[in-house]
């Protein structure tokens, strides 16, 4: 850096030398500062008009700062323990100068980890996307005493996993209603048993062992796996593809992925099926009609042409989706619209709760609706989750080819193939054991007591293959854990249960072609219960690893005390053979997390049932 002066302005150099150094050493040269040096020196100026201009300086990460009247001399190299003693010192002089103290070396993320977050203050970014979520709470801990019933549906989307993975990767924590530890939980396949046979297409799988962030407490777990029919048996599939093709899915990770990912769905379709695709924009239309899914060429023609461009106002693609569905419906298989999109809903009725009505109502005549969502930054992902929900189908984000590949052809028996309907799950506590409960995640699919066995009430869909998976922590009576006081007044009964029982489970279900639910039942006994955690399944480690990295990433009130390094830990011991790489992939996300959203050593005694001194 040339740093000489005209002749003419030595004498003053010397005179505000002293200050310059100071100023020099206070706001530790930018980037910024550097470029700006390298231009032509500016004209003198007083000593009180530089400090004035000084003081009312300020360095910002997206503009340039004004150049300074004053230069200092090149300085000379300076060990670290000097570089830090001088940003401690600029960090308490600077904002009593307007300026903006640099951030020491030590706090700052580790290179390639946050490159695009690099001047945010502090390792935790959470990205202001623009995205749309569901607000909620979270479930709260009750007194079996007074709330012995749990009741809620089942759900087995995934599109909360696949959003969080990209936040992390691209190095940002996602926001916390963006996490919901149900779909975090049931993204992964579990080695439940099967079902025996399509008349009753799951049965239980129930372990009680210790809760890994508080040994004061249990996890009682409850899972399931849809039935899977004979290799050999193909039902028929009439799929309608609703797509979006608004200007704002001129993106590489929004029309170009879709078209790639639906590609990948016809390669597996058969003579037995059928494909349609209708568009929505500037206005809706029919790009293929009802078509034998071998004719792939004419199929993969059709969606090659597709083009982004357009406002999406006064669609009637919705309408039109349901109608091609409806000319092309097949008995006794799958018709099914699968709506795609980045977010832009306006498919033609523009009230929410009219959409949901209709689709509602082609339900119940026959045809489903599953929703596919893709890029950010216009993503409405609460409209997503309802409008599946009201379809009776699933609701995924695909964010990157791979996720295209499980959703839509690992997966594709439970994307398209139901084998059972308004499945709800409920559980009755014994307060002779259980004193307290709280079931992690499904705040959205949460069911009134009087709900599970009133036939009207919809729930949630399994297709075939599907597992399902439900953490409910525990505390045992007397453990000392409890966190709720009895009442001063309440009267206390016990009433034995044969056994101990320690819960019972009921489930009911209708099949895909019937009105009438039937029941399942099934005690939850102490032959379940495992003394130690190592003792418990695979599954079931790496099920309650997701839900602490669940919790922790969404800042919930319970299991802060459990550490990141402690979640990777039991994550690891409950791989197991992982052929797909989808639980070594998590590992890596916790590892992510954690350099994103370090531990604290903030004491949570209500949580782990430590000391705090």
């Amino acid at each position: 850096m040339d740093m000489r002066l005209p002749l003419g302005t030595a004498a003053i150099v010397l005179l505000v030398l002293p200050l310059g150094h100071q100023l020099y050493t206070t706001t530790s040269m930018t980037p910024a500062d550097v470029a700006v040096r390298q231009q032509p020196a500016p004209e003198p100026v007083p000593v009180e008009a530089a400090t004035e201009e000084r003081q009312e300086l300020t360095v910002a990460s997206d503009a340039v700062a004004a150049p300074p009247p004053v230069v200092a001399p090149e300085p000379q190299p300076v060990e670290m323990d000097s570089a830090l003693a001088d940003a401690e010192m600029a960090s308490e002089i600077a904002p009593q100068r307007g300026v903006v103290a640099p951030v020491p070396m030590a706090t700052m993320a580790p290179a390639g980890k946050m490159a695009e977050s690099a001047a945010m203050p502090g390792p935790m970014a959470t990205e202001p996307s623009g995205d749309q979520f569901t607000s909620f709470d979270e479930q709260r801990l009750k007194a079996v005493a007074d709330e012995p019933v749990s009741t809620f549906s089942i759900d087995v989307d995934t599109a909360s996993y696949a959003y969080v993975r990209r936040q992390l990767e691209d190095g940002f924590v996602p926001e916390p209603d963006a996490v919901r530890i149900e779909e975090l939980i049931n993204y992964f396949p579990y080695g439940y048993a099967p079902a025996d046979n399509a008349e009753v297409p799951f049965k239980p799988t129930i372990g009680v062992y210790p809760t890994p962030w508080n040994p004061r407490t249990q996890l009682l777990q409850i899972g399931i796996k849809g039935y899977v029919p004979p290799a050999g048996e193909d039902r028929p599939s009439n799929l309608v593809f609703l797509i979006d093709t608004s200007g704002s899915m001129d993106e590489a990770d929004k029309l170009p992925l879709l078209k790639r990912a639906f590609s990948l769905l016809v390669d597996q379709l058969s003579a037995n099926d059928t494909v349609s695709i209708a568009v929505y924009a500037g206005s809706a239309g029919v790009v293929l009609e009802p078509t034998v899914a071998t004719e792939k060429a004419k199929i993969l023609g059709a969606l090659d042409n597709l083009a982004a461009g357009g406002s999406t106002a006064g669609a009637a693609g919705i309408e039109l989706a349901y109608r091609l569905a409806e000319q092309a419906k097949v008995d006794g298989g799958t018709n099914r619209v699968i709506l795609a999109t980045d977010g832009d809903f306006n498919v033609g009725i523009d009230d929410p709760d009219a959409l949901e009505d209709f689709i509602k109502a082609k339900r119940e005549s026959g045809t489903t609706l599953s929703v596919l969502g893709f890029g950010r930054g216009n993503l409405d992902d609460a409209t997503m989750q309802a409008l599946a929900q009201n379809g009776n189908g699933n609701a995924s984000y695909i964010s990157s080819f791979r996720e295209a590949q499980k959703v839509l052809v690992e997966e594709m028996g439970g994307t398209l193939d139901m084998i059972a309907k308004d499945v709800k799950i409920q559980v009755e506590f014994n307060p002779a054991v259980v004193s307290e409960y709280r079931l992690i995640g499904y705040e959205t699919r949460a069911l009134n007591r009087e709900d599970f066995n009133n036939d009207a009430v919809d729930a949630g869909d399994i297709g075939a293959g599907h597992t399902v998976t439900a953490l409910y922590e525990i505390t045992p009576v007397g453990s000392g854990a409890e966190l709720i006081e009895p009442l001063r007044y309440g009267q206390v009964t016990e009433t034995p249960v044969a056994g101990g029982e320690i819960a019972f489970l009921r489930m009911r279900y209708k099949l895909p072609d019937s009105d009438i639910s039937q029941l399942i039942e099934q005690p939850v006994t102490p032959d379940v219960v495992y003394g130690d955690i190592a003792e418990a399944s695979e599954d079931m480690r790496f099920a309650a690893a997701v839900a602490a990295f669940g919790q922790k990433l969404k800042g919930s009130n319970y299991g802060s005390a459990m550490g990141w390094g402690d979640v990777e830990a039991l994550a690891r011991s409950g791989r197991g053979a992982d052929e797909s790489g989808y639980r070594a992939e998590f590992i890596q996300l916790v590892e992510a997390a954690s350099l994103l959203k370090p531990d604290t050593d903030a004491c949570d005694a209500s949580v782990s049932g430590e000391v705090c001194e």
